[in-house]
């Protein structure tokens, strides 16, 4: 079990605090997208160069919460020559910011396209290969899909959130197929990874913000899709249905 404590207070934020807050993200957000943006103008972004901007960007918007992370269970070797997908649980938008601090490897988020059309921040997630797939548009979709797979078998690690949408309480919401057609199509490896607390910090649909949540990170056993067809859909999803389920009921954080 891995500790990344960054606060050990828990509070409400005030009125100023929470406006700080919202002021902080925008600033960082914008500052590492110039980052990226002015590397790949001159030539010089590389994905180690996006793997620490990431996670530099990612502690720092959780120290503006100060949110205290713990993280169980074993992470695969995202090295090993397979694809993978982390399927996480979604009930914040420190979703993200909380899986690139707590997890190894080149991570992603599978985008929505109507993030790549914020100015500034849609650009320099396009240069960092952050993928999306436009499912609507077929010839689109297969040239997206056929991009994605190619990332994941250059080491890039796919992260996605099955249902969609974030969740108001941290219980889980219904999944989509979108990511689980990924899977099958890449016959990428699911890694379930469940984040428990995080609603609490900035609920969904709401301004409260919570400063020195506990979050816990609980890492799945890996779920293989290789050999499976799409008639293994519906099985698939349940099997990572149960698996999240049990890492988001399996005892209380300490």
């Amino acid at each position: 079990m891995k500790r990344l404590n960054l606060s050990p207070l828990t509070e409400s934020a005030t009125l100023l605090r929470r406006a700080a807050v919202v002021l902080g993200s925008v600033g960082l957000t914008a500052i590492y997208s110039s980052l990226v943006l002015l590397r790949a103008l001159f030539g010089r972004l590389n994905r180690p160069i996006v793997d620490k901007y990431c996670r530099e960007w990612s502690a720092a918007l959780l120290k503006l919460v100060r949110a205290s992370l713990t993280v169980r269970g074993e992470v695969p070797d995202f090295n090993d020559g397979r694809r993978y997908i982390i399927m996480s649980t979604h009930a914040s938008h420190y979703d993200i910011p909380v899986s690139f601090v707590s997890l190894p490897g080149s991570i992603r988020m599978l985008a929505k396209k109507e993030l790549f059309r914020i100015p500034l921040l849609g650009q320099a997630m396009a240069a960092a290969e952050f993928p999306s797939i436009d499912r609507s548009n077929r010839i689109r979709a297969v040239r997206d899909l056929e991009r994605a797979k190619q990332m994941m078998e250059s080491g890039i690690v796919l992260w996605a959130a099955p249902e969609g949408t974030r969740s108001s309480d941290g219980t889980l919401l219904p999944f989509k197929k979108g990511c689980f057609h990924l899977a099958l199509d890449t016959e990428a490896v699911i890694l379930p990874v469940a984040i428990r607390g995080i609603h609490q910090v900035l609920p969904a649909r709401s301004l409260q913000i919570n400063l020195g949540q506990p979050v816990d990170v609980r890492v799945g056993t890996p779920i293989e899709t290789a050999g499976k067809s799409k008639e293994d859909l519906a099985q698939i999803m349940s099997d990572v249905r149960q698996s999240l389920e049990q890492l988001l009921g399996d005892g209380e954080p300490e």
